[in-house]
């Protein structure tokens, strides 16, 4: 099959595409002829040699395909081979076939091409855990999204406006404020030309947003919380900036009883995120189904040019999801 590989640590330049051995599933898990695989910043991470795979995992890049089965470990009753699914995988994806836990395969809704449906599982396991189980975000309560033209912040979104909550987004630029509009967001801030703070004060008013769904990190620490309604969460899932804080002022968390938290998804067990996959077929698979929630695909290119899209990641110009496509 072919695959991507990195030669070394560095930046697009090192990806290759390659010949390998096809992998073979193992127990509970199934073997997938890739349709196609979504590219997300934690690949380019793994790219610069600073995330790397955990213990166990494929050097391969790559955290969700779809595809179909074509094999099935021990064990397994579902999915069939035959069957159209998309998976997260902890690693692997990049590839003609890749090996992911039964367990973390879910149908394709029926509205999605084979290949729309890559862009699904990493943002969608992300988001419901951290915006819904980890923020509590309920029905009627504001969000604010950072990053909402990425493919994180586009399905942010749409799934908190179809359960009902408020969303405001930050974005950076005209055309990607006009982006997040479209999807449901009640405002958008273009960070580049205003005070997000200030900007979403005017729009919450002394109330305050409920939930906070940051990716950037650093210097947003403070601002985020200074803008948090009493009881409100702060869920942080990436690190733009740097993670290391100075002078960082805890009073606001006791007075307001703040709550923060965040989460990495990768390195959490198969069945810890099983229980999200349950959580998502059963809730959110419904949204997709309807039409009323869907994956936002930016660009797609062949694997031969994974060096083009993870330039497209890094230069942040993209706005929703990015794939690779294997033409199986």
């Amino acid at each position: 099959m072919r695959q991507v590989t990195f030669e070394g640590a560095g930046g697009p330049e090192i990806i290759r595409v390659v010949e390998a051995a096809r992998p073979e599933p193992g127990d509970g898990e199934v073997l997938i002829e890739v349709a196609a695989a979504g590219v997300n910043r934690p690949d380019c991470l793994q790219r610069a040699g600073a995330y790397p795979p955990p213990k166990g995992e494929s050097p391969i890049p790559g955290l969700e395909v779809s595809g179909r089965v074509i094999a099935r470990g021990q064990g397994v009753t579902w999915p069939a081979e035959g069957d159209e699914v998309c998976a997260l995988l902890g690693s692997g994806g990049y590839a003609e076939y890749a090996v992911a836990a039964a367990a973390l395969c879910l149908p394709v809704p029926k509205p999605l091409s084979l290949v729309e449906a890559a862009g699904l599982p990493e943002t969608f396991f992300t988001v419901f855990d951290n915006v819904f189980t980890r923020g509590r975000l309920k029905p009627g309560e504001a969000l604010l999204v950072h990053g909402g033209s990425s493919g994180i912040g586009s399905t942010a979104i749409q799934l908190a406006r179809a359960f009902g909550a408020r969303v405001i987004a930050t974005a950076g630029s005209a055309e990607k404020c006009a982006f997040c509009r479209a999807l449901g967001a009640e405002a958008a801030i273009d960070y580049k030309t205003q005070d997000f703070v200030e900007a979403a004060r005017e729009i919450v008013g002394k109330t305050g947003v409920d939930v906070v769904l940051d990716m950037v990190g650093g210097s947003y620490l403070q601002k985020n919380i200074s803008i948090m309604a009493t009881e409100g969460r702060l869920v942080q899932i990436g690190f733009l900036q740097s993670g290391l804080i100075e002078n960082f002022d805890f009073r606001p968390v006791m007075l307001r009883r703040l709550t923060l938290t965040g989460s990495t998804l990768r390195a959490r067990s198969v069945g810890q995120k099983a229980e999200i996959a349950a959580a998502l077929r059963e809730k959110v698979w419904p949204l997709l189904e309807s039409g009323a929630v869907k994956p936002v695909i930016s660009a797609s290119f062949p694997l031969e040019q994974a060096r083009q899209a993870h330039e497209l990641m890094e230069s942040s110009a993209h706005m929703g999801k990015i794939l690779l496509v294997t033409g199986r």
